[in-house]
């Protein structure tokens, strides 16, 4: 049916996405903290298993990460190197959040080929609405098609349960526990802005860095995550904003919009300002 959708039905459908759930749902349904969601991101099936993480941890890894990754990608797709693809996603669960070239992937991927087949298996991938590969925001389209990419999990469930640490172990480490938040506020643009028009990025210029950028026609709006306490002067944004004057700022967490707050509205929100 996938296949058909670009073939013999071309034109003759509507795409309507159903993406994980977000945290208003999850509240509503189960009554979760934000912390909660932050950790065990939107998986409803899984969530009368959180009071046993191990047990949890284990029905993220073999219910979902190994159905889709070992049978359904493979049934609709040619991959010819099932390792690489299981690999590729392993890694880009570990790095979400974090800005790794393709070549860099490479020295750490067996038989990986190049970047081209690299490319391929990350669209397989977001099809699949494992992962997401956010471009770099340049301003122009043929520089953003060669920029490295900005790894994303869509649901941060996915990262906790290949991290195998506990909830407890992540909350303490301050360092960790900013990768898993930013990687929930990356996950929650991405997921409410399919079908509304909205394009996520981030920006990158030397050591100039800030978070998202989200397009919306000729409307800009720049988002840094800071889940612990900051001062506003931040270069990274700063220099956005001399870069892109007609953007808007947002900050989210202390000192800014709360975590909470921000999960509870989709992109488009946040867009109108």
């Amino acid at each position: 049916m996938q296949a058909g959708l670009t073939e013999s039905l071309s034109g003759r459908f509507e795409t309507l996405h159903a993406t994980h759930w977000t945290f208003k749902e999850c509240q509503e349904c189960f009554g979760w903290e934000p912390d909660q969601y932050i950790f065990f991101g939107g998986y409803p099936g899984a969530a009368l298993l959180i009071d046993d993480e191990e047990r949890w941890a284990q029905y993220i890894r073999d219910s979902l990460i190994e159905t889709t990754v070992s049978k359904d990608i493979l049934l609709l797709n040619r991959v010819d190197k099932p390792a690489l693809l299981r690999q590729l996603f392993m890694l880009a669960c570990q790095y979400s959040g974090q800005i790794v070239p393709y070549q860099k992937l490479l020295g750490q991927l067996l038989d990986a080929g190049n970047t081209t087949t690299l490319a391929h298996y990350q669209k397989m991938l977001e099809g699949a609405r494992l992962i997401w590969g956010i471009p770099k925001y340049h301003g122009s389209v043929i520089r953003q098609r060669g920029s490295s990419p900005k790894w994303m999990v869509l649901n941060t469930a996915l990262m906790a349960a290949v991290g195998g640490m506990r909830f407890s172990d992540w909350r303490s480490d301050a360092a960790r526990w900013g990768r898993l938040v930013e990687s929930a506020v990356g996950a929650h643009l991405i997921n409410t802005s399919f079908g509304r028009g909205i394009e996520v990025f981030y920006w990158r210029n030397h050591q100039k860095e800030v978070d998202f950028v989200l397009r919306q026609g000729d409307r800009l709006l720049a988002i840094e995550v800071k889940s612990s306490v900051f001062k506003r002067k931040h270069p990274g944004m700063d220099g956005f904003m001399q870069a892109f004057p007609r953007a808007r700022a947002l900050w989210v967490g202390r000192e800014g919009v709360p975590v909470e707050e921000f999960l509870s509205y989709p992109a488009a929100h946040w867009m109108r300002g």
